[in-house]
């Protein structure tokens, strides 16, 4: 049985800076596929009015008709940031999102390939080595379902996603700083090949289908960094609100604390926290702490402050973090509007 992936789960990450606190699984603005329907029977009449002997006539030509073809087209994308591994991880998950931008319904293949040129080294793929991200968590975990050549190929209508993790062991033999790449191919089932390639009668209804300008088919790639220094950061949040009661009304206060602690050897080197004021939130002045120091709002001599150059941030320095720091906690307030 598979591990879930131990370094994406919700509340550990593996960072190179504590800065990066998120594992974003939010899809990426879709590509819409372009184009009228396939199937669809676009006709065209022609009329020419005249007058014959002071009676005016009209008269109608025949009518055209054609039916649209499907034109198959895909793109492949890649979600996941920089993974942060160590030599021997097992189960180690890049998230990808394949989106069908053709004007048609459409079966993909999935293949994964680990050997890429101008690697540091190669991921080894697991077996099985691709799965539906099934429960749309974003992490890789115990429920996501294998994918298998030809069993379970997604069939994707026109501008439909599905999201597909490759999963990798990492070699034994890697060094610090080393990078590894896998890459995601989808390809149509229908065919692949030169745009304008004609698939007769193999589209949505029979009608002909086309390969658009993808050809049918479309990659991407995602990293691995070895990195000797693993950090945990953890978040939590109290809710107070107006009458006594922890109800997340307007007006009602949040405590947020951010657990910090590196859980290996090495060294994080300026390490530094950042977090973004929630929308429909304001901060609350002066609520900044570093294990229950307090850190001034304003940009001064201390290890922090309230950003306010773009989107109000929350800005902890750490410093140079190793294992026998310890956890260093960071706490801030916002109130509800």
């Amino acid at each position: 049985m598979k591990l879930a992936n131990k370094y994406l789960s919700s509340t550990t990450l593996w960072l190179r800076r504590v800065s990066a606190l998120c594992f974003c699984c939010v899809l990426s603005n879709p590509v819409f596929a372009v184009g009228t329907a396939v199937g669809t029977v676009i006709e065209n009449t022609a009329n020419i009015s005249y007058d014959l002997a002071g009676t005016p006539l009209t008269l109608q030509s025949n009518t055209t008709t054609i039916v649209v073809a499907e034109r198959i087209n895909v793109t492949t994308t890649l979600l996941s940031p920089q993974t942060l591994v160590s030599a021997n991880d097992t189960d180690q998950a890049l998230l990808f999102t394949v989106t069908n931008t053709g004007n048609g319904s459409e079966a993909f293949e999935l293949a994964i390939d680990s050997n890429i040129a101008g690697s540091d080294f190669n991921p080894t793929p697991a077996v099985p080595a691709i799965y539906f991200d099934t429960d749309g968590s974003g992490d890789f975990n115990a429920g996501d379902v294998a994918y298998t050549l030809g069993v379970n190929d997604p069939v994707l209508a026109p501008d439909a996603s599905v999201n597909v993790f490759l999963v990798n062991d990492i070699p034994g033999t890697v060094a610090n700083g080393d990078i590894g790449r896998s890459e995601l191919t989808a390809t149509s089932v229908t065919g692949s090949g030169a745009p304008g390639t004609v698939f007769a009668g193999q589209g949505d209804g029979g009608v002909d289908a086309v390969i658009g300008t993808t050809g049918g088919t479309a990659a991407a790639v995602g990293e691995y960094l070895v990195s000797d220094v693993l950090i945990s950061v953890t978040k939590s949040q109290v809710v107070t609100d107006p009458t006594g009661g922890s109800e997340p009304i307007p007006g009602a206060t949040l405590t947020y604390s951010i657990a910090v602690e590196v859980t290996s050897s090495g060294v994080a080197t300026a390490s530094a926290l950042t977090d973004p004021i929630p929308t429909f939130t304001t901060f609350v002045p002066g609520s900044i702490t570093l294990n229950g120091a307090a850190i001034s709002d304003a940009t001064d001599g201390d290890a922090g402050e309230l950003d306010n150059s773009g989107a109000a941030t929350v800005v902890v320095r750490l410093g140079d973090l190793t294992q026998a720091d310890g956890v260093q906690t960071i706490v801030f307030q916002v109130t509800i509007d």
